[in-house]
């Protein structure tokens, strides 16, 4: 089977890497790709954005199936024009891709099925949200509406934080996105990343992953898009796991089926895990980035025919195996990132550091030079990534890689997987 995968970050190539090795395919095609992806896949001559394109290069080249990575275009409609062609496609509807298109949009579904989740307050004009936060008090969180790349949460300890976050939506920092905001109380607890495959109907469970977004150690600093990431997350037993699909994944798609728009696709819910339970602090419709990479390199089973079920309406008869290892990706990003940083510095080192024990390099922001060098061409540019048979062993053959990194134009965090060893050496 030929496939196209649009997308061109680090969960793309964990999702290349992966796919690469399913014995159903024949030609990968990727588009618009990266570095690291190419030497897994082959470029395909296209603007994502152009739907039409898309189509006509589907039909050439016999594409059997179209895995959508990022979110962008399942909102713009991707996978709607690619189903009405009749090419199969793994990624959400314009329709469902509003539950990460819109968090309104989303609490009103935890409103409708009684799912949990934090209290909150929606504004449409700055002089609203303002006189709501003055009322309610800090601790809260002020979150763009719409997309904004990761980087529409802000939260804020005081009044002064949240009315400048207020000002910072409204004022256009995030463009259309910012138009409206969705205020919460802080939940308390402790995060974690969970990830059902969906047919529309049924939701068959992947596995856990515990995100650290924010830019610095101990994590300060501004929220990323990501600085890093374990699998599972250490507090995810059986009997939460089966909580947060009775509670929260199945009245999700019971309720996007009733609205005559069913969810197929990868959905990813952010959680909070606090003393009373699992709460939903909002919904992506994909694959977590770098929550991938983990997961990718924890699957033991072919993700091809997974995806191709769920594409087709029906993954009663899939079944996955997990490892039992635990992984762990370090993000390096370019000095300056969340905020302004330069690109077409080299990185040295890659092949050396992918070779060493259980270690695996992922190019998220990467191009090829003219000598063949690898540039930094994004704000994440590496998801450095190992397994091992514990927590600590894949956190240590990480940041072993990441040393064997030349790079002196980035950083990372120090601290990925603390939460996960702090619970190991708790008594």
């Amino acid at each position: 089977m030929n496939i196209l995968l649009i997308g061109g970050g680090g969960r793309e190539h964990a999702l290349a890497w992966k796919l690469k090795q399913s014995p159903e395919l024949e030609t990968l095609y990727c588009a618009p790709g990266n570095a690291g992806i190419f030497s897994v896949a082959t470029p395909a001559p296209i603007d994502v954005s152009d739907s039409a394109g898309v189509v006509a290069f589907c039909r050439k080249a016999g594409i059997g199936l179209v895995v959508v990575g990022p979110e962008a275009p399942l909102v713009a409609g991707l996978s709607d024009d690619l189903r009405a062609a009749g090419i199969p496609v793994s990624g959400a509807s314009k329709a469902a891709a509003q539950l990460e298109a819109s968090k309104s949009f989303t609490k009103a579904i935890c409103d409708e099925r009684g799912i949990p989740t934090a209290a909150y307050g929606y504004f449409k004009d700055r002089a609203s949200a303002l006189a709501y936060v003055r009322a309610q008090g800090t601790p809260l969180v002020v979150k763009a509406d719409g997309l904004a790349a990761g980087k529409g949460v802000i939260m804020c300890e005081t009044l002064a934080e949240a009315e400048a976050a207020i000002e910072t939506c409204f004022g256009g920092a995030f463009g259309e996105s910012g138009n409206s905001v969705v205020i919460e109380e802080m939940l308390v607890g402790e995060e974690a990343s969970f990830f059902a495959l969906c047919d529309g109907t049924r939701a068959l469970p992947l596995a856990s992953a515990q995100d650290y977004k924010r830019a610095h150690d101990g994590d300060t600093g501004l929220n990323t898009g990501g600085m890093g990431c374990v699998s599972p997350a250490p507090m995810m037993i059986p009997a939460l796991q089966d909580q947060i699909m009775r509670e929260i994944i199945t009245p999700t798609l019971d309720a996007m089926r009733a609205r005559g728009t069913p969810f197929q696709g990868v959905l990813y819910a952010g959680l909070m895990i606090a003393a009373q339970g699992p709460k939903l602090i909002e919904y992506n419709v994909r694959f977590g980035d770098p929550e991938c990479q983990v997961l990718m390199l924890r699957l033991k089973s072919d993700l091809l025919p997974a995806l191709k079920a769920a594409a087709a309406g029906d993954v009663s008869a899939i079944q996955l195996e997990w490892s039992q290892d635990a992984a762990t990706t370090v993000v390096m990003a370019a000095n300056g990132y969340p905020g302004d940083y330069r690109k077409g510095t080299v990185i040295c080192g890659l092949d050396g550091a992918g070779k060493l024990p259980g270690a695996t390099v992922f190019h998220a922001g990467t191009s090829a030079g003219c000598a063949g060098e690898i540039l930094a061409a994004g704000g994440r540019v590496l998801n450095v990534s190992a397994v091992g048979k514990d927590a600590e062993e894949a956190r240590a053959r990480a940041y072993a890689a990441v040393d064997a990194i030349e790079w002196p134009s980035g950083f990372c965090r120090r601290d990925i997987g603390w939460r996960s060893l702090n619970r190991k050496a708790a008594p």
